[in-house]
């Protein structure tokens, strides 16, 4: 399997996954997600992605799989998230870069699904390369709205943090698990029993390139065991 992380750039956000192509859970307020008002969320979603590379830079990390989407990273400064500002535990530390989106699409080096120790792995990857691409920026912290819902339920008021512009966005879809981001550094600096705020201080003597690499070469190792076992097996 040839895996690789890179920065999203305009002509590679048809490489997002399929959800994260026209989710807009966080790009858009509340009150227009859940009037249904938005008419096509691939444009939309496009349209915000333009907005803010324009403005600010960079702002996913994309990996690939044998040229395939494998899955994505969406960050951006807080002000540039509407839903931001609508989470019990908002807003967002003015010194922060807001991670909104870590997602995986399913695939592999043999068309397989990714999934146990292969998505975390490349769950890490790929924020270890936002940390990379934010220290090489200056940016001091990263934040995150963590989700410990689990699935369950919750009624909230028509405009509020879990109205979404379409059906297949929720909390459980379009959020990151608070235990993941805990696993991977983050501190809960804004408690709450379902929408904790994260932090992790991004500390440039840490050496995150080495980082970054030491994951990329376990994932690809792991990816070639998996594949040859495939061959042996289909033999």
């Amino acid at each position: 399997m040839s895996l690789s992380v890179s920065a999203l750039t305009l002509d590679g956000v048809d490489n997002l996954p399929m959800h994260s192509r026209r989710c807009l859970f966080w790009e858009v307020e509340p009150n227009v997600a859940n009037g249904q008002n938005v008419s096509d969320p691939v444009f939309e979603k496009e349209a915000w992605l333009s907005m803010v590379m324009l403005e600010w830079g960079s702002c996913g990390q994309l990996a690939m799989s044998d040229g395939r989407p494998a899955g994505c990273a969406i960050y951006s400064p807080p002000g540039s998230v509407p839903r931001a500002n609508h989470f019990p535990t908002s807003p967002v530390s003015s010194d922060a870069v807001l991670l909104t989106t870590l997602r995986l699409e399913g695939v592999g080096g043999t068309g397989a699904a990714l999934h146990g120790n292969d998505a975390d792995e490349l769950s890490r990857l790929l924020v270890q390369a936002v940390i990379a691409d934010l220290v090489r920026r200056g940016v001091r912290a990263l934040e995150a709205f963590g989700n410990r819902s689990d699935g369950v339920a919750i009624e909230t008021a028509p405009d509020g943090p879990l109205a979404t512009a379409s059906r297949e966005c929720s909390p459980e879809t379009c959020m990151i698990g608070a235990d993941f981001l805990e696993e991977v550094g983050f501190e809960v600096v804004a408690p709450h029993h379902l929408y904790p705020r994260l932090r992790l201080e991004l500390d440039t003597d840490h050496g995150w390139k080495a980082d970054v690499e030491h994951a990329l070469d376990q994932l690809l190792a792991a990816a070639a065991l998996t594949e040859e076992r495939v061959m042996v097996g289909s033999c």
